[in-house]
């Protein structure tokens, strides 16, 4: 049988940072960023510009004492005022014509587009992304909001069943309702707008929930759709902080669809919270939660080693490894181990590792304090149990900012936590194995199922893997960073999440209810008025 034909979008290149007009088209985006550093964001509720008593500050967090700005910090005031403008705005988007959706969609994926190295500045600047990490994240938000146009295309449709003489049979999908979008820090842009595009052209209005790290990000995003003809009360902007706001709006008995990324905990604790109806509450909520990864990459022994290199330094150690889909876990046949490991380390010794507005950063800042802390005493942990094969010299960081330099463990005990807990942050482990089949045993001994990956010139090792690797996205002799819209739809599944994939074929699916429709058209005689 014949493969449906795969949905054609446009495709948005990559920056050419070797161009020197884009670089000094990036340089100068940096510093139009940089002279708006400190203003004040309110909440976008209805239309209405609201200012709070308290305020979420934003910081660079390579230099913390630089405020990007501050956000409005909506309390339950503001989260009830909100959720009651929505459900208002509720049934009139719904019945929005599905064209006018699509349309204000690809007017935004356009928008962003032309802004897209103002963008792609501020996620430097607020989140510490290096250069080729922020335009990646502004290119992964545009092709949503163009994948989940053409989507919504074939979605409008619906789909066929069977017909029957005297009868006249449809099934269509309607929108589920108010949905609450609780958006993570690391991809500020690109899985903000994917999520919140996803709802809005399904027909669901929508209350942003960004981090309390990159809130200035998502105020500018939302400016942004609503420009582009969404209306302000289908997609409001609630900043605050998330056991506050974001656990409000899970609960909430008027919100009926939660699409949440993040730490498996928060993800767990909105599963069950959904389970759980309100009093009053007359419907089952839906969510769709992601929520991380312990990814391992495979080396086998006939493996191209500098390929597997390469691969394991930007699957590792690309956003100083705060990405659910970094590899924490790289696990080495034992017959190139010894060859592999000294050139591994030498190559993670290079890594330049400063500010990320400087065009040759390859290892910027983490996020905040805590995350320093928190990676700070896990190499600790982990030099008490394991072998701390290498770690960046302290004087080799930057003096101001949250740097951490990356750290490699040898003889990684299989049950610790190095081995089995997300960490986020640029530590890799290593692991010696005997066979090929041992490796995938002790790549599946954890409990997350997002991304994995193998390094090997075996059609037979390939194929097992294919087979019996149990994460949601395998990549075979390449990185396991960087899914593409369309091409590598993403998402895991264990406790990395449902199953679901974002930028896929499937995803808007969830976000709807699926509705049949049978009518009786063998009428009888004829009316009597």
């Amino acid at each position: 049988m014949a493969k449906p034909a795969a949905l054609e979008f446009p495709a948005e290149p990559f920056a050419n940072f070797a161009d020197s007009r884009q670089r000094a088209a990036f340089t100068g985006a940096l510093g139009d960023v940089g002279r708006e550093l400190g203003a004040r964001y309110p909440l976008l509720i209805a239309g209405e510009e609201v200012r709070t008593q308290q305020w979420l500050a934003s910081v660079n967090p390579a230099h913390p004492a630089q405020v990007v700005g501050h956000a409005a910090q909506a309390g339950g005031a503001e989260m009830e005022r909100a959720v009651a403008a929505a459900e208002h705005a509720q049934p009139r988007w719904a019945a929005t014509p599905v064209d006018e959706r699509i349309a204000s969609l690809r007017k935004a994926a356009g928008l962003l587009r032309e802004r897209r190295w103002w963008f792609a500045a501020l996620a430097v600047l607020e989140v510490g992304k290096p250069w080729r990490e922020a335009d990646a994240d502004v290119v992964e938000a545009v092709e949503y909001l163009d994948y989940y146009a053409a989507a919504m295309e074939q979605v409008a449709a619906g789909k066929a069943v069977l017909q029957r003489p005297g009868e006249a049979n449809q099934y269509r999908y309607v929108p589920r309702g108010v949905c609450a979008v609780i958006a993570p820090w690391n991809f500020p842009v690109a899985i903000l707008t994917g999520m919140a595009s996803a709802a809005l052209v399904t027909g669901n209005v929508v209350i942003l929930k960004p981090a309390e790290q990159s809130p200035v990000l998502a105020y500018h995003l939302t400016r942004l759709l609503h420009e582009a003809g969404i209306p302000a009360d289908a997609v409001q902007y609630l900043p605050g902080l998330g056991e506050d706001i974001g656990a409000g709006l899970v609960r909430h008995p008027k919100v009926r669809l939660i699409l949440f990324t993040g730490s498996k905990a928060v993800g767990l604790s909105i599963l069950q919270a959904v389970g759980q109806p309100e009093p009053g509450q007359r419907f089952l909520k839906h969510a769709v939660v992601e929520m991380g990864g312990k990814n391992a990459v495979i080396v086998d022994e006939d493996a191209d080693l500098d390929a597997a290199i390469k691969g394991a330094l930007v699957s590792a150690f690309s956003y100083g490894g705060q990405k659910c889909s970094a590899a924490s876990r790289l696990i080495i046949h034992e017959a190139v181990y010894d060859r592999l490991i000294p050139r591994l380390t030498k190559a993670v010794e290079g890594l330049r590792i400063g500010d990320p507005a400087s065009p040759d950063c390859e290892l910027g800042p983490l996020i905040d304090e805590e995350a320093v802390r928190r990676v700070t005493a896990a190499i600790a942990q982990g030099g008490r149990s394991a072998t701390l094969l290498y770690q960046c010299p302290s004087g080799r960081l930057p003096q101001e900012g949250y740097f951490m330099g990356p750290a490699l463990f040898a003889d990684v005990d299989r049950a610790s936590a190095l081995a089995q807990q997300e960490l986020f942050g640029p530590v890799l482990s290593l692991f010696r194995v005997r066979s090929f089949e041992e490796a995938l045993e002790l790549a599946n001994d954890v409990d997350y199922g997002l991304t994995g990956g193998v390094y090997s010139r075996s059609p037979s090792h390939l194929q097992h893997a294919i087979e019996a690797f149990e994460v949601g996205n395998l990549y075979l002799n390449r990185p396991i960073t960087g899914a593409l819209v369309g091409r590598q739809p993403f998402g895991g599944y264990k406790l990395s999440g449902l199953g679901t994939k974002a930028g896929g074929p499937d995803y808007l699916l969830q976000l709807m209810i699926p509705k049949t429709i049978c009518e009786n058209t063998a009428r009888h005689g004829m009316p009597l008025e």
